[in-house]
């Protein structure tokens, strides 16, 4: 892991000119966590992007099956990043024994603060065609959202490494096994194909040619409502963005109402993957204790807790069924359930 934490110019450099590029020297590191990512000027005043993928993170046929998918997009005229090939053919190559990494084009736009009834319309259309073409293949190597991927297994890594305090743990745990029984509850009747997977704000980017969709590096095999809650607000503002997003969906694909039951529950889901992310990089990449300095502390997962028992509180109000816990809880007595808008990007 060594060499992936130290990438110098020098060897970005000689990479591109082996991929049969001409870099002017100028190489810049983007803003990745999870990977390492730099923008190359090429002798011609155009750009690349070289992204090298953290070792161990996705097999060599799960990174294949990622950019197949983009390739899939690009044939059919959907606005997507696809990688570039190098001269084998390949998409991507390997760098000393176990780091895997890829040429990209410069993707210029920028992300959006809000969306507009306009924008929602079109950005539902084109995940319509995301989706018709993620169902016409399937991924035989990228994960399925499951109650195992995204619940219990990330449950496991938190408790394993201790992460979770004692005053916490067993309502931690508790919350955490109902949202999970509950997501396999509902999800028994939703089909999963192909999806973007990290589909929110962040991985849109607007240009001179319109909207297009970035970073399918969480690409996996899921439900269509994991690729449309993280665009929407929450409240009754995104009661009013569901509607003009599914108008425009609808133009293309179906989507049942009932599908976004599901909301709330992937949202909670999320907050345990992402904490159960960061203790799989916390010990082992300097960057993670900078980027989250609070993680190791008490205070930190009293809260994580909090906001979790609120998120479920607002499941089953959304489902119409009855708290597991006693309504004498004093933690369940008279609270305000929070506005806040939870999502991260796992590559900020």
């Amino acid at each position: 892991m060594a060499d992936f934490f130290q990438l110098n110019p020098g060897e970005i450099l000689t990479l591109a000119e082996k991929a049969g590029y001409e870099p002017s020297g100028h190489c810049m590191a983007l803003n990745s966590l999870e990977n390492r990512v730099f923008d190359l000027r090429l002798e011609d005043g155009s750009h690349i992007i070289s992204k090298f993928y953290r070792p161990g993170r996705w097999s060599r046929e799960q990174i294949l099956e990622e950019h197949q998918f983009l390739r899939d997009l690009k044939e059919e005229e959907i606005p997507v990043c696809a990688p570039l090939l190098f001269p084998d053919g390949s998409s991507i190559a390997q760098f000393q024994e176990e780091i895997y990494y890829s040429f990209w084009p410069r993707a210029g736009g920028r992300s959006p603060d809000e969306l507009s009834s306009e924008n929602l319309k079109i950005l539902g259309r084109l995940l319509a065609r995301i989706h018709n073409a993620g169902q016409a293949k399937r991924f035989d190597h990228r994960i399925r959202l499951n109650a195992s991927t995204y619940g219990t297994q990330p449950l496991e890594t938190l408790e394993s490494g201790d992460w979770i305090p004692t005053s916490c743990k067993k309502e931690y745990r508790e919350i955490a096994s109902r949202i999970f029984e509950l997501y396999q509850e509902r999800i028994e009747s939703v089909p999963f194909h192909r999806i973007h997977g990290d589909c929110h704000k962040g991985n849109l980017l607007h240009g001179k040619e319109g909207w297009f969709f970035v970073d399918f590096d969480d690409s996996l095999s899921g439900p269509a409502i994991q690729d449309f809650w993280m665009l929407l607000s929450r409240g009754q503002d995104g009661l009013a963005e569901r509607e003009e997003i599914l108008s425009g969906y609808r133009e293309f694909r179906e989507f049942p109402d009932r599908w976004f039951e599901l909301v709330e529950i992937l949202r909670a889901m999320r907050f345990i993957h992402y904490s159960a992310w960061i203790s799989t990089r916390y010990k082992t990449d300097p960057s993670f204790p900078t980027a989250f300095p609070h993680f190791a502390e008490n205070e930190y997962w009293e809260k994580e807790t909090l906001e979790l028992k609120e998120q479920y509180k607002l499941i089953q109000e959304g489902l119409g069924q009855k708290s597991f816990r006693s309504v004498t809880d004093p933690l369940l007595q008279e609270e305000e359930l929070s506005n806040k808008d939870f999502f991260w990007d796992l590559e900020d």
